[in-house]
C-alpha cells in the first residue's frame, strides 16, 4: 500500500460510501485525514486548491459502464489534475439493519436507486411489495435506518454498518456477482512508468466530419497499441459537438505511445493528457 499518513485525502462521501472503502483498500491513510465531500466537483476542485493532496472518485461500473460526473470534471474542470492511480474494487452490497430487527420485521428498505436496482431480484424474492425509499447514497441511507424510529433496512455497505452501530442481516445480495467499480486516485504528481501501466487521454476534434474517429483509431493501430476504453461526450458547446475519452495500455514515456499522442496534437484541435498510471488487477 502506497502510504499517505500524514496527507489528506478526498473521497466521494459521506462516510461508509464505496468510494471510502476502495480507498481503504488500497491507501494507507489515518481516519483525520479522510475528507468526505458531497460530489465529484467538490471532490476534484479541492485537489485543484491544495485543499487536499490526494482525491478520489468512481470512473465507471461493470453493471451502469461510465460515470458521465467524473468524465466530465476531468475534462472540463480539471486543468492541473493526473490520474495517479485506478484501483478496481468488488461491489458487494449488503442488507443493513439495526440489532435485533429479522427479516421478516423489516417495514421499508432504504438505498441509492442503483443499489436498489442491482439487487432487483433479492428484493422481490425476500421482500416483496416492501416499499423502497430512496436516499442520496448508500452511506446516506444506512444514517437514515440508524436514525429511523421503526425497523427499516438499508442497503449498503460493510463499513457504513460499523460506522453507524448497525449489523449486516445479509451479504451479498448483488444480483450480479461480477459487479465491480473501476476508481481512479488523482493527484498532481505523475505516476512513474512500471511497465504495466494505462494511459488517459481526450482528443477534442476540429469539427464534427466523416473519418474524424478513424483518424484517431488508426494512430493505435498502426503502433498496435491496445486500446481498454473510447467513448463520446459532447462539449457542452452545441449538438454534434464530442469529444473523445480514451484509455489506452501503456505508458506517455513509452516510445509507441509517446508517438501516437504526437500525431494526435498535430491532427486534431487539442489533445488532453490526463496522466499515465499503475494499472489494477481485473
Amino acid at each position: 500500500m502506497k502510504k499517505f499518513e500524514n496527507k489528506k485525502i478526498a473521497f466521494l462521501g459521506p462516510r461508509g460510501t464505496f468510494t471510502e472503502e476502495a480507498l481503504l483498500s488500497a491507501v494507507a491513510v489515518k481516519e483525520e485525514n479522510l475528507v468526505p465531500y458531497a460530489t465529484v466537483y467538490d471532490v476534484i476542485k479541492a485537489i485543484d486548491k491544495s485543499e487536499v493532496k490526494n482525491g478520489i472518485v468512481p470512473i465507471e461500473n461493470s453493471i451502469e459502464g461510465s460515470v458521465n460526473a467524473t468524465l466530465d470534471v476531468l475534462t472540463f474542470e480539471a486543468n492541473n489534475l493526473l490520474i495517479e492511480r485506478e484501483i478496481i474494487v468488488p461491489i458487494r452490497h449488503r442488507l443493513i439493519v439495526k440489532p435485533g430487527v429479522g427479516l421478516k420485521d423489516i417495514t421499508t428498505v432504504v438505498s441509492h436507486p442503483q443499489a436498489v436496482a442491482q439487487c432487483r431480484k433479492y428484493l422481490a424474492k425476500n421482500l416483496p411489495g416492501i416499499e423502497i425509499l430512496a436516499a442520496n447514497s448508500t452511506a446516506d441511507a444506512v444514517r437514515k435506518v440508524a436514525e429511523a424510529n421503526h425497523q427499516s433496512a438499508a442497503i449498503g455497505t460493510e463499513l457504513a454498518a460499523k460506522l453507524y452501530g448497525l449489523k449486516v442481516l445479509k451479504e451479498d445480495i448483488e444480483d450480479f456477482k461480477d459487479n465491480k467499480t473501476r476508481f481512479v486516485l488523482l493527484g498532481k504528481e505523475p505516476a512513474k512508468r512500471t511497465g504495466k501501466d494505462k494511459t488517459s487521454i481526450v482528443v477534442f476534434i476540429y469539427e464534427d466530419r466523416p473519418g474524424s474517429l478513424l483518424q484517431i483509431l488508426q494512430e493505435f493501430a498502426y503502433r498496435y497499441i491496445n486500446l481498454t476504453k473510447i467513448q463520446s461526450r459532447p462539449t457542452k458547446k452545441g449538438l454534434g459537438n464530442y469529444c473523445f475519452w480514451i484509455d489506452m495500455e501503456g505508458h506517455v514515456e513509452d516510445e509507441v505511445v509517446s508517438s501516437a499522442i504526437k500525431c494526435l496534437k498535430c491532427k486534431f484541435r487539442v489533445v488532453k493528457v490526463l496522466g499515465s498510471y499503475p494499472a489494477a488487477k481485473k
